[in-house]
């Protein structure tokens, strides 16, 4: 996005476009920035709890702006090897940085940063030429903007009360408080070489509050931050390969998604952002589905160091319990602590962002059946088995009762990988995934402690789903694999044949799937659509990012990187100005849609990256 001039005006403020946006994280909870420089959403201290800013979804719902009082143009980054926003603003008097950031703790370093992270937010002016003034409106609206804080001064100081929220907040000067509206606001100048910082700490209602962070403290956790995101950057980070600078970037993303206290990994850091604006397909992402959290530690493999594998699958071990093989299905998803009931309820008072109602909290499909999670959690676990090391007995049965769990359930019908909320169906991705599951687990025997009837029950089942898929999903008419078994529908989850390895890139059907793909289930930019048959939900959506790259893995499969570089080239170029990519692009406009930022798109970008590197190498097709 170019950089333009923006006049200020924080109140009655229109809802910034999801590409406005930047995340910043402290691997527990997350909030968003606009290039205006306005937080208008976080959830702290966890990223499934309740927003203290929500304005992306309705302007009454909090925010907290800081930027210049002048005419300004602003341009920005992430500072190096981290997940700290810097932006920078130009004014007629001078120039100077504001950072943005969740707080890490100060003694947080390597692997496991965000274990002890405080419930903060800092933003520290930086100045940088001259001499700017500043202007900061702080709305805390807790609870999804239910809740209007009572205000109450202090020095250097405002203390917020109200529900289950408290929160402390600090500026260089002090605030003053406008009653009739619930805000606070504040006023700074800060001259070249200049640092002065702004801060909110949340804390516990009924307990007395904490002492206000004074600027010593609020620059030390900024600092502290950084130097925990560069000490995670430093450990993992090594690829040098096609679109290096973005892979490693997506790295942190993927590590910034991740919930530190128990390693799960979340799909999105928001909820309800729509998949087209004005409609009815906003979701809640805030969650750790088996399937995202797979592919998320296998694109980790590639993009960072998966030393946390090992704290990834005991999350879903200990969340899932031992309930795998023969009574319930696998959940697909967990709460960030493991919980399983995740009731689904519209927020009726807020607008929704562009007017895209409901808004909803939680996600019904937490009670769905979706067998592909089966393979893909095996499917991480044998690309990952070196990082695991040796496996814990409650790790082994885990592994092994999964894969007996796919083989005992492929044959029933499910709702897939696109939580298709009408009747279950034959899907063959789910399909495919339970071969999978039964593939790897043939593969890992020996290290998960399995048994030799086991194992030949596992290839037994494996044949056997290779015949259902073969036989029931190749439609000769169409000349490619098809959504469900017996069914006439494309379905681009269907190009992931090809990267398990159920079939090489280069047979027949498989090619021609690829073909079928691209030219019946793309817009004219070439970016792939999930789907188009009727899902039974109103309205449309767009092209579906992830998907897309897919097909560029797939075309680097095949042996041309020429052709997968050209489409990756074109999903780069939708990324917005600080590298992050959402769910879904829209066909008409290249808006972004849908939750923001989305792991499964920087996951795609990863592999498809990757894939690339090994046909440009002449290595061969990558083994999962």
């Amino acid at each position: 996005m170019a950089d333009e001039a923006v006049s200020r005006t924080t109140r009655n403020r229109t809802a910034a476009a999801i590409a406005d946006h930047a995340l910043i994280s402290n691997c527990q909870g997350a909030a968003l920035v606009t290039r205006d420089g306005t937080i208008d959403w976080a959830c702290l201290p966890r990223f499934d709890g309740s927003a203290i800013f929500a304005s992306i979804l309705d302007p009454d719902a909090g925010h907290w702006s800081l930027a210049p009082t002048d005419s300004a143009t602003p341009s920005r980054r992430y500072l190096s090897d981290t997940m700290v926003v810097c932006t920078e603003w130009e004014t007629d008097s001078g120039r100077c940085e504001v950072w943005d950031l969740l707080t890490l703790g100060d003694d947080e370093r390597g692997h496991r940063i965000g274990l002890h992270a405080p419930a903060g937010i800092v933003r520290v002016v930086v100045g940088v030429e001259g001499s700017v003034t500043l202007r900061s409106e702080l709305a805390l609206r807790p609870e999804y903007g239910l809740v209007r804080p009572q205000l109450v001064g202090g020095p250097g100081c405002v203390l917020a009360r109200g529900g289950a929220t408290a929160a402390v907040a600090s500026a260089p000067m002090g605030w003053e408080i406008h009653h009739d509206d619930g805000t606070a606001g504040a006023t700074v100048e800060v001259e070249a070489g200049q640092r002065v910082a702004f801060g909110v700490q949340l804390h516990d209602p009924w307990d007395e509050p904490p002492r206000p962070w004074s600027q010593d403290e609020l620059l030390r956790h900024a600092d502290d931050t950084i130097a925990a995101w560069e000490s995670w950057s430093s450990l993992h980070q090594s690829y040098d390969g096609p679109y290096a600078e973005l892979v490693s970037h997506s790295g942190r993303v993927l590590q910034a998604l991740t919930y530190a206290p128990s390693g799960a990994v979340i799909a999105a850091p928001t909820t309800s952002l729509p998949e087209s604006v004005g409609g009815s397909r906003n979701w809640d992402y805030r969650y750790a589905w088996v399937r995202d959290a797979s592919l998320t530690l296998e694109a980790l493999w590639v993009a960072a160091c998966p030393d946390e594998a090992e704290h990834f699958f005991r999350f879903f071990a200990t969340a899932a319990g031992t309930r795998t093989s023969g009574g319930e299905p696998l959940p697909i998803m967990f709460g960030v602590g493991g919980e399983r009931h995740l009731p689904e309820a519209e927020l009726a008072h807020l607008a929704g962002h562009g007017g895209s109602r409901p808004v909803r909290i939680g996600n019904d499909a937490w009670n769905q059946v979706q067998l592909d999670v089966y393979g893909e959690l095996l499917g991480a676990a044998c690309q990952l088995i070196e990082q695991l090391g040796e496996l814990d007995d409650v790790t082994a049965r885990f592994l092994c009762e999964l894969a007996d769990a796919a083989v005992d359930r492929w044959e029933e019908p499910d709702q897939g990988i696109w939580e298709i909320r009408g009747a279950p169906r034959h899907f063959t991705y789910s399909k495919l995934m339970c071969w999978v599951a039964a593939d790897r687990a043939c593969r890992l025997a020996d290290r998960i402690g399995a048994s030799d009837d086991q194992v030949e029950r596992w290839q037994s089942a494996r044949r056997d789903i290779c015949d259902a898929i073969t036989s029931r999903a190749w439609n000769e008419s169409i000349g490619a694999f098809t959504q469900s078994f017996d069914s006439t529908d494309l379905d681009a989850s269907l190009l992931m044949m090809a990267i398990v390895g159920f079939l090489p890139a280069d047979d027949p059907k498989m090619r021609s799937t690829i073909e079928t793909i691209d030219a019946q289930l793309t817009d004219d930019q070439g970016f792939v659509y999930r789907y188009l048959g009727d899902d039974e939900l109103d309205g449309e959506e767009g092209t579906f990012a992830l998907c897309t790259f897919w097909l560029a893995h797939c075309w680097a499969l095949l042996g041309d990187p020429e052709r997968a570089r050209a489409l990756c080239d074109q999903m780069v170029a939708c990324a917005n100005d600080v590298g992050l990519f959402s769910e879904e692009i829209d066909p008409h406009t290249g808006e972004l849609l849908g939750n923001f930022p989305q792991a499964f798109t920087h996951i795609g970008l990863v592999n498809a990256a990757w894939a690339i590197h090994v046909a440009e190498s002449d290595q061969g097709a990558h083994v999962v």
